[in-house]
């Protein structure tokens, strides 16, 4: 009998249900026992479900802690500009999705990689002399952190390892460790803002190493690096032969007296996935539009890894086609005083915070330049009931209501990070109570007798 012919029976008097059974390979499918194998039910989650461990939501969910009642609650922990209504997009981003809607044109599949004309919008906004683009050097994702585990994905294979910051975010071991990569931390220095430890860096590579993430503007920390200093950065990237992952998801996003510089511009030797989205800096991140920037100059990537990004797209259909029917008027439509102003209210917030938390005996904040985070050292010899930033930041909320990411979540600890998106008055009554409860709790050392008697 040929290998693959459906038997349908031939009984004139035909049951219900047509009883259809496939031979493949001369064998019958017919239900029954199968050779060597006892039925029974074992549905087991798979490896990579058992690998995936988001460090912010395990220890947050471990925080069994009930706020005080007689406070309201000031959550200074959330990294979602939207939560407290303060911070609207423009009114043309929402008119451009309105309009994308009504035009009926963007109800459809769209390729995974996204439309063409969408590309085409992020190319030229993108397009720099120093990094050229063109649509083919676009890919385009559902928010962000789909760009960044796209890249991960082409990148390395399981048994490799890429280099994560110290502070850093959650994300890239998360994503990481579900496809069996090795995370490497290289550590940044508090005490150069946040700039990173070069020597220690490029001691951890090895020939293993697939990548290595760059996240400026940084979250958790806020700083912004120099040209100078992303310079040398590329410079240990050229000499180790290490592909870059830049996170330039707060790209723009900051303060006077800072510039942002996109990585890509800086080097036409080290190729480059550059990452970002709408969701920051068009404060929509509910939106989910994300990209990937090629930059690939010397043809190190070549086709294989451009196609290897395109076959992975197509693992789900892109990102929201009505977004992206929106994109070139959020893109060329947004007024210049929507960031100015969003900028502004953050720069004003960041100094408020900054100022108070600086006054504070056994804190240390270290000030951003951009992004929407601030990050504060806690000096636990000054607080001795805690254990570390997690009990810390538990009796923080236990007692004055105000909640802060412990600095454990970035695989830092002893530092908390504060989220500078909420409304003035909530910051102002936010850091009155941090301060309370410091005053609180604080307790001298021999060694600082002296500021604790001013």
């Amino acid at each position: 009998m040929d290998p693959y012919v459906i038997q349908m029976n031939s009984n004139s008097n035909l049951p219900s249900v047509l009883d259809v059974h496939v031979n493949l390979g001369g064998r019958s499918s017919v239900p029954g026992k199968m050779k060597g194998r006892k039925a029974r039910w074992s549905v087991r989650p798979s490896d990579m479900s058992n690998k995936t461990f988001n460090p912010i939501r395990t220890i947050v969910d471990s925080m069994k802690v009930k706020p005080n009642p007689n406070k309201t609650m000031i959550a200074l922990s959330i990294g979602d500009p939207t939560v407290f209504g303060n911070l609207p997009t423009d009114p043309e981003v929402t008119q451009a999705m309105k309009d994308a809607l009504d035009s009926g044109k963007y109800n459809g599949y769209a390729p995974s990689i996204g439309y063409l004309s969408s590309r085409e919008d992020i190319a030229s906004y993108y397009h720099r002399p120093e990094a050229p683009l063109e649509a083919k050097d676009v890919i385009l994702t559902s928010g962000c952190s789909q760009a960044i585990e796209l890249c991960l994905a082409v990148l390395a294979n399981p048994g490799q390892n890429i280099l994560v910051p110290r502070p850093g975010f959650s994300l890239y071991r998360t994503l990481a460790e579900s496809m069996g990569i090795e995370v490497k931390l290289y550590n940044l220095l508090p005490e150069k803002s946040w700039e990173i430890d070069l020597k220690q860096l490029e001691s951890l590579i090895d020939e293993k190493t697939a990548c290595l993430i760059v996240n400026n503007p940084s979250n958790p920390c806020g700083s912004v690096y120099s040209k100078s200093h992303l310079q040398k950065i590329l410079a240990v990237a050229a000499r180790q032969c290490v592909p870059i992952l830049a996170d330039e998801i707060y790209g723009d996003m900051v303060f006077s007296g800072s510039k942002f510089e996109p990585l890509a511009t800086l080097s036409s030797n080290v190729p480059i996935l550059s990452c970002g989205g709408l969701a920051k800096r068009w404060l929509v991140p509910g939106w989910r539009l994300g990209w990937i920037l090629i930059h690939d100059r010397r043809d190190i990537f070549g086709n294989e890894i451009r196609d290897g990004l395109v076959k992975l797209s197509q693992r789900i259909l892109g990102p929201c086609t009505i977004v992206q029917g929106a994109l070139k008027s959020i893109l060329h439509r947004t007024p210049q005083d929507f960031y100015h102003n969003t900028l502004s209210f953050l720069k004003s917030n960041v100094d408020l915070c900054y100022d108070a938390l600086a006054a504070i005996p056994g804190l240390r904040p270290v000030r951003p330049s951009g992004a929407m985070y601030l990050m504060v050292g806690i000096e636990m010899e000054h607080f001795p009931e805690f254990e570390n930033d997690v009990e810390f930041t538990e009796r923080l909320v236990a007692e004055q209501s105000v909640h802060c990411l412990p600095a454990t979540c970035f695989e830092y600890p002893n530092f908390f990070r504060v989220v500078i998106t909420v409304p003035t008055v909530m910051m102002l009554e936010a850091c009155s109570r941090i301060q309370e409860f410091c005053e609180l709790h604080y307790h001298c050392t021999e060694g600082s007798q002296e500021e604790c008697d001013k």
